[in-house]
């Protein structure tokens, strides 16, 4: 709808895509053209090149204080390759996984896609919009194998507090089942000190990418953290499914560890705060409510009711902020039942001039309707 309206001519503002606005740093571009040249776009080993597994491994312990070692880590193309990876490895006809709803969409077709139950537990602001150890708790059952979970989360910026995942971890290890913790904007993340699941021990599966805080989306790639007992079954399928990653955004990658290129990402990173300090009041004063406030990511998860008309829900409030105010905002719909009809995501991927702009939009499309509160 937001092309269709961008070719009539209308000026379209995209809060919509989770995607970084900005391009990849130059330090990555540099290495790839010197791969490029040097003729360096010949096939890996399936499960990456040794040297960016090694940069992979000493990251960990740079940022981290963790070992972690190069073997147990496998560069794949793009984190929904290591998602279904896993899934492919860990899920079998009937195996219910837990994940929170609302959750990244995808999550639960990776589950469905080896014949898994995705089991959606409603998770509200009260939990953060993310499952707790008494939810696990509560909804595992016999069919149940393990638990899939993103923190900082896609659709809501909000991450689990590390006790609370310390204990959700220790009641799957009871139950003999898996944790899959997805990592891929924990570069992101701006009011706590840096932490990783893989803290929490070996047996924790936890994928990673270098779309979000390298910049490098449509370079496809990214990587995951499994047991050692886990890797040979997943390089096996890895070799089946992709043969290997992209080599040149494998070339590429090395040079994001580099002091240069991680300047250039603390940078932005400090920028995708600013402009997350910017949205979430102003979304507050338009009217609508943030009941959790981000503390990663690059998204913030709003509850819309209050300013829905009679008989109007979050898709057709978003249609018509596209129609008439010609800003893209994506409603809970897409995230899981639970918060569909109430909810918005809001990507604050965009330049604070965008942002400035879509507000002062909003400001001015909120003024003229007449609301109606919706009835009880």
């Amino acid at each position: 709808m937001a092309a269709e309206l961008e070719q009539a001519g209308r000026s379209v503002i995209h809060m919509g895509i989770g995607e970084p606005d900005f391009p990849a740093a130059q330090p990555v571009l540099d290495a790839a053209s010197h791969a490029l040249a040097s003729g360096k776009t010949r096939y890996t080993p399936a499960n990456g090149l040794p040297e960016l597994r090694l940069a992979i491994s000493t990251h960990y312990r740079t940022v981290y204080g963790l070992d972690i070692a190069p073997d147990r880590i496998v560069v794949t193309a793009g984190a929904s390759a290591a998602l279904l990876l896993a899934c492919a490895t860990l899920v079998e006809p009937g195996t219910e996984v837990l994940m929170p709803d609302p959750c990244y969409p995808c999550n639960r077709h990776f589950v469905a896609a080896f014949e898994g139950i995705a089991r959606l537990v409603d998770s509200g602001p009260s939990q953060r919009f993310q499952l707790s150890a008494d939810m696990v708790r509560t909804h595992w059952r016999d069919a149940t194998r393990g638990v899939l979970l993103a923190s900082p989360s896609n659709p809501t910026g909000t991450s689990i507090d590390p006790d609370e995942l310390a204990a959700i971890v220790g009641l799957v290890r009871a139950n003999k089942g898996f944790t899959v913790v997805d990592e891929i904007y924990q570069g992101l993340s701006y009011d706590a000190p840096p932490f990783t699941a893989l803290s929490l021990g070996e047996d924790i599966i936890v994928i990673n990418s270098f779309s979000k805080y390298f910049n490098m989306t449509g370079w496809r790639l990214g990587w995951m953290v499994v047991p050692p007992a886990m890797v040979p079954a997943v390089e096996k399928l890895a070799q089946n499914f992709f043969i290997c990653p992209s080599t040149i955004a494998q070339q590429a990658a090395l040079a994001c560890f580099t002091e240069p290129a991680v300047a250039i990402f603390e940078e932005r990173k400090a920028e995708f705060r600013r402009r997350r300090d910017f949205i979430v009041p102003a979304l507050r004063e338009l009217g609508f409510t943030v009941p959790v406030s981000p503390d990663g990511a690059f998204y913030v998860y709003a509850d819309c009711s209050a300013l829905l008309k009679k008989g109007e829900d979050a898709d057709a409030l978003t249609r018509d902020i596209l129609q008439l105010a010609g800003v893209v905002l994506v409603p809970g719909l897409d995230f899981g039942p639970h918060t569909a009809h109430d909810y918005i995501r809001v990507s604050y991927a965009t330049s604070m001039a965008n942002l400035e702009e879509a507000v002062r939009r909003l400001r001015e499309y909120f003024s003229a309707r007449q609301f109606q509160k919706p009835q009880q």
